[in-house]
């Protein structure tokens, strides 16, 4: 795979104190109690930012950061936020027009949910393999919940943040290789019934708990394992050779049973994440790396595997090696 992260930054507006959320206190005991026990202390807040308004921000970062003007994009892909603000629009080109992307084309992509960083950074690859006058491409989502309540019971609770992502054929951190799977066993596992009610009146729900803790549980731990061994079997790597391992960011007890499922020791730039801003669904896994490369945990020659799942489901793991060339993981 012929593809690079030129750059990543990621936008996080102000942190509010979990105990410090207007529903926690509206909480039955016991949801609270596992609220309280997912490793969550901080949860980054956007107040009156739009999941288009986070994205567009991140995206102005990772130009400046870069020093790349935004008519010299080819494309961008927008990661679909789990909502748009209105029917019939279109938020990748208003997105586009943010950004000052004129000269772009611009997509969106998605439901897969917090693995659906995946495809995007899948079309990039595509459309720099075909189009050889494409040189850089912007990955963008904002990540913000669709209802007001935060707390997805029992699962973690959603932060906003906005991440962006220089997709190019050189640069700092070259994507290797990609697996994806996905299943539809439990294409509505998580729901909101939106139809016929007000917004404050919207929830995130678990249609069936016991499928979410064990059944998915049982089948999560056995796929990312599987895709891991395939990923390193088929590019010629020992599991010894790998530098890092970073997922994404649901709970501390999610983070324990991947490192348990792969018998390996995630960056802990993972917790520190969860701990300080909540779970950002699709931007989760791409702030670890660049949070683990910031600290020196993937230094150059080095290996990276980046995991991601999604209760939708889907399941990756991509394959990263820290290279030579001149940029930099931006993590701002």
């Amino acid at each position: 795979m012929n593809i690079a992260l030129r750059a990543t930054a990621t936008h996080l507006p102000g942190r509010t104190a979990l105990a410090d959320l207007p529903e926690l206190a509206a909480l039955p005991a016991r949801e609270r109690a596992a609220c309280l026990g997912l490793g969550i202390e901080r949860v980054a807040v956007g107040a009156g930012l739009s999941a288009v308004d986070l994205a567009a921000r991140a995206g102005r970062q990772v130009l400046a950061a870069t020093g790349l003007a935004p008519d010299r994009l080819a494309g961008l892909i927008m990661i679909e936020p789990r909502a748009p603000e209105a029917f019939s629009t279109s938020e990748a080109t208003r997105l586009q027009q943010l950004v000052g992307a004129d000269r772009a084309w611009a997509f969106s992509v998605g439901g897969l949910g917090c693995a659906s960083v995946v495809p995007a950074l899948l079309a990039a690859a595509g459309q720099l393999a075909t189009d050889p006058s494409a040189a850089d491409i912007l990955v963008v989502h904002g990540s913000k919940p669709v209802a007001a309540r935060r707390y997805r019971h029992p699962v973690t609770v959603n932060g906003d943040s906005g991440q962006a992502v220089l997709v190019s054929r050189d640069g700092p951190l070259r994507v290797r290789d990609i697996l994806l799977e996905t299943s539809g066993t439990y294409w509505d596992l998580f729901r909101v019934d939106y139809r016929g009610r007000e917004p404050d009146r919207w929830r995130e729900e678990c249609t069936d708990i016991p499928t979410y803790a064990f059944r998915l549980a049982v089948e999560s731990r056995k796929r990312i394992a599987g895709l891991t061994r395939r990923l390193l079997e088929r590019n010629g790597v020992d599991r010894d050779a790998v530098s890092c391992y970073v997922g994404q960011n649901l709970s501390t007890a999610a983070l324990r049973i991947v490192a348990e499922s792969l018998d390996v020791k995630l960056s802990d730039a993972c917790a520190d994440n969860l701990r300080d801003n909540g779970h950002l669904g699709p931007n989760d896994a791409l702030l670890n790396l660049a949070t683990a490369v910031d600290r020196g945990q993937l230094p150059e020659g080095g290996l990276a595997v980046v995991l991601n799942m999604s209760p939708a489901a889907a399941w990756s793991a991509m394959l990263v090696e820290h290279g030579t060339a001149e940029g930099g993981a931006v993590c701002l």
